[in-house]
């Protein structure tokens, strides 16, 4: 009995060939180019500025921000940038997305000190003044004076905080002199 299937007979051409890549294999790496897309269309449009992207990719990424999510043009405008990202290399713009993203975190973390700096100066007074000019004498006491002056009254017309104009601008000075 002769068996069927002698394996030289089985041979596929991609055997012999050892820069064969499987559909599956450009499959996984076209949804990791998606995913990136992603993570770039999700980032505001100061932040995509940041990351010096090719000028036809930047622009794409912003007319992906106003297409409708969940709906099919939005499927094919992610596929196309991610078709367009194939061509920028991955690991700079892994480095510069994580710089992009540790920045707005330290700009975050120096509006918080900025925050409870303003408000310990607006609870204590005189005192705290004193101790943040010891601290930063890169401040105008004068300045901080009248900022505690100005907020204050304006408090007493409208207690929230967070609707103070004058607060806000106080809080900016904060962060902008504070060099820490």
């Amino acid at each position: 009995m002769k068996i069927v299937g002698d394996s030289e007979h089985f041979h596929q051409p991609y055997d012999q060939d050892d820069n064969y890549e499987s559909r599956a294999d450009v499959k996984r790496e076209i949804a990791i180019y998606q995913e990136y897309g992603k993570k770039l269309v999700a980032l505001s449009k100061s932040q995509v500025q940041k990351l010096a992207l090719d000028e036809t990719l930047y622009d794409n990424i912003l007319k992906a921000k106003t297409i409708k999510i969940n709906t099919e043009a939005y499927r094919r405008h992610i596929q196309y940038i991610g078709k367009l990202m194939r061509y920028v290399d991955l690991e700079e713009l892994e480095v510069a997305l994580k710089n992009v993203l540790n920045q707005n975190s330290n700009e975050s973390a120096k509006t918080n000190v900025a925050d409870k700096t303003r408000d310990q100066l607006l609870a204590e007074g005189d005192t705290a003044v004193q101790a943040l000019i010891e601290q930063h004498p890169e401040f105008d006491r004068q300045k901080l004076r009248q900022f505690i002056r100005q907020t204050k009254k304006e408090l007493t017309k409208n207690p929230d905080i967070a609707v103070s104009k004058t607060a806000k601008e106080f809080a900016k000075y904060l962060r902008n002199e504070i060099k820490d």
